[in-house]
């Protein structure tokens, strides 16, 4: 038997955790790494769940925010708004809520775009064709 020398890294898991020799995200077979959202194992992983997190963390207070401190402080939450006289945690619960959550979802498109664009990654959305058939992104025959 001989061994293929020609593989640059090797994936080992030892109950729960995978090492890898040091390679290219381009060599980087994500789909059989490990995923762990404490002890992410790819440096592209790393990031994403730093965004993902850092999204989670926003959301949270944007949307319990108001109703919290509605709780804590009912006083200054519930003045009327001279404007659109509405109470404040009203206009927040309402308005902040939604508009806040779509704040969010573009700014995570944003950052996944950098995050793409720095590791490399490209998202190809003309049809492919081979040999004149037309090919599906992942891979597929096309319907």
């Amino acid at each position: 038997m001989t061994e293929d020398t020609s593989r640059e890294s090797t994936v080992e898991t030892d109950g729960g955790t995978a090492t890898q020799a040091r390679q290219s995200h381009r060599d980087m077979d994500y789909l059989s790494q490990e995923v762990n959202l404490l002890r992410p194992s790819t440096p592209f992983m790393r990031d994403h769940l730093r965004i993902i997190w850092t999204g989670f963390v926003a959301w949270a207070l944007i949307v319990f925010g108001p109703v919290t401190l509605t709780a804590v402080a009912p006083g200054a939450m519930t003045t009327q708004l001279p404007l659109i006289d509405f109470p404040l945690h009203y206009f927040l619960v309402a308005i902040g809520a939604p508009g806040g959550a779509l704040l969010l979802a573009f700014w995570y498109a944003r950052k996944r775009d950098q995050l793409d664009r720095k590791y490399g990654i490209e998202h190809d959305t003309a049809e492919k064709t081979t040999g004149g058939d037309p090919v599906a992104a992942d891979g597929g025959a096309a319907e």
